[in-house]
């Protein structure tokens, strides 16, 4: 049993041995690269390219309608220049919070650190705090990396009046994930961002709740907030702490009224405490207090800040803000997508994907030019592919399918030149060898197509060389030749064996010609199979076997009808041809070897001799035809009374004999009699007559009454006529 599984197993792995290094070397490729792009993805090589290709997508996506909800005041380089002091004095944020909050905002965020007392009117500053349930504040929390950095919330505000700012950075200093929650000694805080937007959906009937996919997860209005992981899209050991999000940075756009562009509507702090902003730029908004002065550095790298061309450009951390507080709110009121990522296996399988096309593709093709241009056209299909998807809210890998992409093309045109090198040498070789040998030989690819004819070919089927080589043979025999080639073709391709087949074929005169054609497989360094056919002509012999045939089937015949006239002579020699019972002779050959086989076996033997009464009145009365129809009537009905084993036997006239083999008793033998005699006494009609006759039976026994077969049939005889005397339709014993 282990022998027979061992055989099975070795014999799988040699198919698949030659399956992968015929039919599936793109497979093969495709997997190696697919295997190593992953292992530089796994190690962190393309995360920096990855997160740059998500940059640019997001530089691409269209402008989206201005965001009204928000509005920033801002601290600018003027300001600071005019009141010539940082920070800005308690006197002048609490005027600032009175008169914003005349307007009745939705929420105001002040994305200022205020955690000291600043010259005059900090005890008016903290009774604006009291008044303004809608007001937010900022603190910066400790963390791991950081333990001695943390900023203490303004003095003045409960707890829940306060969100934290950190920011979560990628290696390159960029931040595209946005913090919503931080736990710090088993306390739960919320983030800047994530406050301000609640109050705002709070008035719309939006809390946050836990979403039904996922209880770990935040549901928002209409929106799923899917929890960042570590490795998830092109990150590599990313820190995950707190609750992360992937950033889908929205990209409103406002224009001035001095035609500037900007992402957010924004008014100068000096044209609030002026006076000078409108009530509808205030009302029903969320309004972020902050910095854009460059002397004070608030500012940040995201997606938007760099650029293909020149150097990056940060933005101020209150637009940072204003990015978090929109997305929140646009994806639980609008739906908004937020960014999501592909399970690990289905990203593995996309990057596999791409890399089963380029090897595919360039296999192919197999023309430098068309390459070319097929992996461009590929390379941009992929882009606009991923890009498509990232505006839906998917961020799918697209640096590693690349790579992959590339990578599987350049091996496979690498291996396509060095396959068509050898080939180009297999074909000289091949072409040498063969014109050497006299026998017509052809060398086919796989594509069964002639690539190396020898001359005795050419010359067996009447076309030149040049007209032959690459051309098949559907281009030069008819239909039903070229379909037994190719399928003769495809068993050696498929089983690479060799294979010997006999077949016929039509030359250029029309001439049909019987051929055995021998293929083999052969393959060089390169990988490249040949098939080599070696034709042998034939006609000669299959004419000469045919007529062998022909003159063999004439014997059989005649045989087959001197065997049948023989047994027809046999069968008239050996039975009687009235009744078609077997006659004297037969009965005498019969009753020596049944006599020789009662003495072998140790067994009795009855014999029969019948007599029918009242046969010669029918002959007399009714003519002799009605008597021989009698005669083959009673023939049929001794037939029927007997068993298997027994013979019945005409002797002549109306004398019958039967020999009853292998008896256990002589009860037997009266019990056959009885069965004759009981079928004989059935009335018979024949032509309108009905007809009685009877019989009289005489019965001798082996060993009983003799042991040779002349005794036998003379006390068989005796008893018959004993019978007669007795009344007759009797039977009787020796």
């Amino acid at each position: 049993m282990n022998q027979q599984l061992g055989k099975r197993f070795v014999k799988l792995i040699f198919r698949l041995k030659q399956s992968l290094s015929r039919g599936h070397r793109e497979l093969i490729t495709a997997a190696s690269v697919a295997i190593c792009v992953l292992f530089l993805r796994c190690i962190g090589l393309l995360q920096s390219l990855e997160l740059a290709a998500l940059d640019q997508f997001f530089h691409l996506r269209p402008d989206e309608p201005p965001e009204e909800r928000i509005m920033l005041v801002v601290i600018d380089e003027t300001y600071l220049n005019e009141v010539g002091l940082w920070p800005i004095s308690d006197t002048k944020i609490a005027q600032l919070l009175q008169k914003l909050n005349v307007h009745k905002p939705r929420a105001i965020g002040l994305d200022i650190y205020r955690n000291f007392p600043v010259k005059t009117g900090n005890q008016e500053l903290r009774n604006a705090y009291k008044s303004m349930p809608n007001l937010i504040g900022i603190e910066l929390l400790t963390n791991d990396k950081n333990k001695n950095v943390s900023v203490s919330p303004p003095p003045g505000l409960n707890q829940d009046q306060v969100g934290f700012n950190n920011v979560v950075f990628d290696l390159d200093g960029k931040v595209r994930r946005s913090l919503l929650y931080w736990y710090v000694d088993d306390q739960v805080h919320e983030s800047f961002s994530m406050k301000l937007a609640l109050l705002y959906l709070k008035s719309k009937g939006i809390i946050p709740t836990k979403a039904k996919s996922n209880p770990e997860y935040l549901q928002l209005g209409k929106a799923t907030f899917t929890r960042f992981e570590t490795n998830d899209g092109a990150y590599v050991r990313a820190d995950a702490g707190g609750y992360q999000t992937l950033t889908n940075f929205p990209k409103p756009k406002y224009q001035s009224s001095s035609g500037e562009f900007y992402r957010f509507r924004q008014v100068s702090i000096r044209d609030v405490l002026a006076d000078k902003v409108k009530e509808n730029l205030i009302k029903d908004r969320i309004i972020l207090i902050g910095s854009t002065a460059s002397s004070l550095q608030d500012f940040l790298f995201i997606p938007y800040s760099s650029s293909l061309i020149g150097t990056a450009k940060p933005v101020p951390g209150i637009q940072l803000q204003a990015y978090f507080i929109s997305e929140l709110i646009s994806a639980a009121l609008q739906g908004r997508p937020l960014l999501k990522v592909w399970p690990d296996l289905v990203e593995y399988l996309w990057i596999f994907i791409w890399s089963y096309l380029g090897a595919v593709t360039t296999w192919q093709i197999r023309h430098a030019t068309i390459s070319l241009l097929s992996i461009l056209v590929s390379c941009f299909v992929l882009t606009l592919s991923a890009y498509l998807a990232f505006l839906y809210g998917w961020w799918i890998p697209l640096i590693p399918p690349l790579f992959s992409f590339g990578s599987s093309a350049i091996w496979i045109t690498s291996h396509i030149a060095h396959i068509q090198q050898e080939w180009k040498r297999s074909k000289e070789f091949l072409h040498h060898v063969i014109n050497t040998i006299p026998d017509p030989i052809f060398v086919k690819n796989e594509k069964h197509q002639w690539i190396v004819l020898n001359e005795a070919y050419c010359r067996f089927i009447g076309y030149p060389n040049k007209l032959l080589i690459e051309k098949s043979d559907y281009d030069f025999f008819p239909k039903h030749e070229a379909d037994v080639f190719r399928q003769q073709d495809e068993i050696v391709l498929q089983t690479q064996q060799p294979q010997e087949n006999e077949e016929e074929f039509t030359n250029a005169d029309g001439q049909t010609y019987q051929i055995a054609t021998k293929r083999s497989l052969h393959k060089d360094a390169a990988g490249n199979f040949f098939l080599v056919g070696v034709i042998r002509d034939i006609t000669q012999r299959k004419l000469t076997e045919e007529y062998l045939k022909r003159t063999a089937t004439e014997l059989f015949r005649s045989n087959n009808e001197l065997k049948l006239k023989e047994d027809h002579l046999r069968y008239l020699a050996y039975h009687d041809p009235l009744t078609g019972l077997s006659n004297r002779k037969f009965f005498a050959e019969q009753l020596y070897e049944s006599l020789h086989w009662a003495q072998h076996n140790n067994l009795l033997l009855g014999l029969l001799f019948i007599d029918l009464d009242g046969f010669k009145q029918v002959n007399d009365t009714l003519g002799h035809e009605t008597g021989d129809r009698l005669l083959m009537t009673i023939a049929g009905r001794l037939s029927n009374s007997l068993r298997a084993s027994d013979t019945v036997f005409r002797l002549g006239g109306d004398e019958f004999t039967v020999i009853l083999r292998g008896i256990p008793n002589v009860q037997i033998a009266a019990k056959v009699a009885e069965k004759i005699l009981s079928s004989i006494n059935k009335p018979i009609v024949l032509d309108g007559d009905t007809i009685r006759v009877s019989a009289s039976i005489g019965i001798s026994i082996y060993p009983d009454n003799s042991q040779d077969s002349e005794t036998l049939m003379k006390q068989a005889d005796a008893a018959m006529y004993r019978a007669k005397r007795l009344g007759k339709n009797r039977y009787e014993f020796a």
